[in-house]
């Protein structure tokens, strides 16, 4: 008995000895904070925000605890690692669980140095709420350093009335209003809800631009020239929008041949949203035709970003986004046929396919993990009640067949028709069309079939840059068919020339560039280093094409003098010398 007594007093301790443990571990994170607290001066106080006293404007968010601010916090991240190593999974090893690792590389790349000493605790996520991009040292950025090249400061005329896309005392006061009928809308009560919000958040004639949220200052800085400046104070604050408003209603985009969505911010703003359909490893299979290959969010965020490099600022603004798919998706949607194909996958993921022509089905569905998926969301261009687009066919559109060939594939001297046909014969549209096949190649799209204009400013314009997810599919194989255009017709600015020829310099190279932009997205690494390194070897492929039509042709025949600053000095014919 005397032993039984002792064994039950043995175990008794050990029980109590292990509560103790576990009540020390709970509070060791807290002592530290606490602990913490009091070294830097706060006293480790965990007082409540109150917003009360701050100014809670219609187009501004409540402020956000800290840790809800930027990204997820370390156990929120933490969860989200568990899966993402899953080869299946939505959330690859180039996403979340690197962003710690992109965002620091981000700013030591984008931020000067903190002296020595003086090491900075609070460094904020990249992105993060309230975050205010520093100006780097001299040399410490080579992004930096070619905006600040004179080829990237070439002035623009002066802007008239019918130079820019909306006049500010007439057209942005109704805005709102004939913003209100979309044509995607397809649930009844919409239009209402618009209609009654509408006189209380449209913009007045009065108020100034500032006051303005920043889909609408990018709608309004739009001119004939450019879709955004290059020094565009706008630009940062949109990208943000589009990464971090609330989703206040969601619907299907209808035409296309896969699935888009329409996300609907608390400011008013609409983003266009394409779901990750494949990791960033993966290539387009070889057995597939260029018209059956997924769109990539990547690739319209990529898209983006090296429109930029190029100096042709001709792409909507597009940023990366975590969205969860439950709250920010299926909750929100007013559309049934889009929230009728929600289920839960055997994994017990939140999956939904909507409806589409290609890959909208059961078998292609999109899954989160367990209901978090990335996509890239593309800011919206203003509505065609206020900003008609004239949609034109691409003279080197491919057949989309998987037996006929276009007519530019089989006669080398298609471009001599070209530069007889209107718009082509006079103006810079031939010659946008070569900054076009460019841009295509470097990413590897084969996919376009049309392009955009606005129609206010008639032919004499810039072509719009829309739909770039079919880029960046394979880093292994170079499409030459895609130079095609510039090969039959040995046309280009010489501004374009330059600026291809400063990106191939060790100095800038464009792959670095890239990567250096790049990391300024929320999902960053968007791209892996094999397509980095592509756009380095498909941007010399490019200039000996060039190379080989200026000795054939000459050098005053082959590049179209525009680096004077006035665009409209190659209203000349550019295929008549």
């Amino acid at each position: 008995m005397i032993f039984f007594r002792k064994f039950r007093v043995l175990i008794l301790m050990v029980f109590l000895l292990a509560c103790t443990m576990h009540i020390m571990i709970d509070l060791l994170p807290k002592l530290e904070k606490e602990a913490a607290g009091a070294e830097s001066g706060d006293g480790g106080c965990q007082c409540a925000h109150h917003p009360a006293g701050e100014s809670q404007g219609w187009a501004k968010q409540p402020a956000m605890p800290a840790a809800e601010a930027g990204w997820p916090n370390k156990h929120t991240l933490r969860i989200l690692q568990d899966f993402s190593n899953e080869p299946s999974s939505n959330l690859t090893s180039h996403s979340l669980e690197k962003i710690t690792a992109a965002a620091e590389r981000a700013q030591s790349l984008g931020q000067t140095k903190a002296p020595a000493g003086k090491a900075d605790d609070h460094k904020p996520l990249m992105g993060a709420a309230g975050a205010v991009r520093a100006v780097p040292a001299p040399g410490a950025s080579r992004l930096l350093a070619l905006f600040e090249h004179p080829l990237y400061n070439v002035e623009l005329p002066s802007l008239t009335n019918d130079d820019t896309l909306f006049n500010v005392n007439t057209d942005i006061r109704f805005y709102n209003k004939a913003n209100g009928n979309q044509g995607w809308q397809n649930e009844e009560g919409n239009e209402e809800e618009e209609e009654e919000e509408e006189d209380e958040f449209s913009p007045k004639e009065e108020a100034t631009a500032e006051s303005y949220p920043n889909w609408l200052r990018f709608h309004m800085g739009i001119n004939r020239y450019e879709m955004y400046s290059r020094h565009s104070l706008v630009l940062d604050a949109l990208l943000k929008d589009l990464a971090t408003q609330e989703v206040t209603s969601v619907a299907m985009k209808s035409g296309g041949t896969q699935l888009k969505l329409i996300m609907t911010f608390q400011n008013y703003g609409q983003g266009l949203f394409k779901p990750m359909k494949q990791t960033r490893e993966q290539e387009t299979p070889p057995d597939f035709f260029y018209f059956s290959d997924f769109e990539r969010h990547n690739s319209e965020i990529a898209a983006f970003h090296l429109d930029r490099i190029l100096n042709f600022r001709r792409v909507p603004p597009v940023a990366g986004r975590l969205v969860n798919m439950t709250r920010e998706i299926r909750d929100v949607t007013r559309d049934k046929n889009l929230f009728k194909t929600f289920f839960i996958s055997p994994a017990n993921n939140l999956c939904f396919y909507g409806e589409c022509s290609y890959y909208c089905s059961t078998e292609h569905a999109l899954c989160g993990k367990p209901d978090q998926i990335e996509g890239s969301l593309a800011a919206f261009l203003p509505d065609q009640n206020l900003a008609k687009r004239k949609s034109w066919k691409n003279p080197w559109r491919r057949s989309y067949s998987k037996r006929k060939k276009a007519e530019w594939e089989v006669d080398q001297d298609y471009c001599d028709e070209v530069k007889k046909t209107p718009p082509y014969d006079r103006g810079t549209r031939l010659l946008d069309v070569m900054d076009m096949t460019i841009f295509d190649f470097l990413m590897g799209n084969m996919d376009r079939h049309h392009y955009e204009t606005f129609e206010k400013f008639g032919n004499d314009t810039f072509i719009i840059h829309l739909d770039n997810g079919r880029g960046f599919g394979k880093h292994s194989h170079d499409e030459l068919s895609i130079l095609v255009p510039l090969i039959q017709c040995c046309r280009l600015k010489k501004s374009t020339y330059l600026r291809l020829q400063l990106l191939a310099q060790d100095e800038y190279q464009l792959s670095s560039l890239m990567e250096e932009s790049l990391l300024q997205d929320r999902l960053s690494p968007i791209l892996i280093q094999p397509h980095l390194q592509a756009l380095d070897r498909r941007l010399r492929l490019v200039l000996q094409v060039l190379a080989g039509c200026i000795e054939k042709e000459g050098y005053g025949n082959v590049l179209e003098e525009d680096v004077g600053g006035d665009p409209k000095a190659t209203q000349r014919t550019p295929g008549h010398r």
